[in-house]
């Protein structure tokens, strides 16, 4: 009985010591802006840093698994080297880095999950 008492709790001490969910992100990179999900260890909120210094915004293109027919986009128009974060909200299921073009086609990665 004492060796079957020492397991239950030894297994128990392995559940809480790791972790229950992948909170691992996923990161892309289109032209020079990235985007990564799961951002802040939230899997609904995605950020997108601007690397480029070519005067144009970034954005990450993404949907939520409460809305998937939605496309959104979240802009970063703060400039190079700055990051901005969405809101919170249902799980981020797929996204894109793009950096913008005025008058040309954007450079964007190619559509990820996380």
């Amino acid at each position: 009985m004492t060796r079957l008492k020492s397991a239950a709790i030894a297994a128990l001490v392995v559940g809480i010591a790791l972790p229950t969910s992948s909170a691992v992100a996923i990161s892309v990179t289109g032209g020079g802006v990235k985007a990564w999900s799961p951002a802040k260890n939230d899997s609904g909120i995605i950020a997108v840093k601007d690397g480029s210094k070519d005067g144009d915004p970034g954005k990450a293109e993404y949907y939520r698994s409460a809305s998937a027919g939605t496309k959104r986009t979240l802009w970063n128009h703060s400039g190079p080297g700055t990051t901005v974060y969405s809101g919170d909200g249902s799980r981020i299921i797929k996204f894109k880095a793009c950096d913008e073009n005025d008058w040309a086609p954007d450079d964007c990665s190619g559509w990820v999950a996380p």
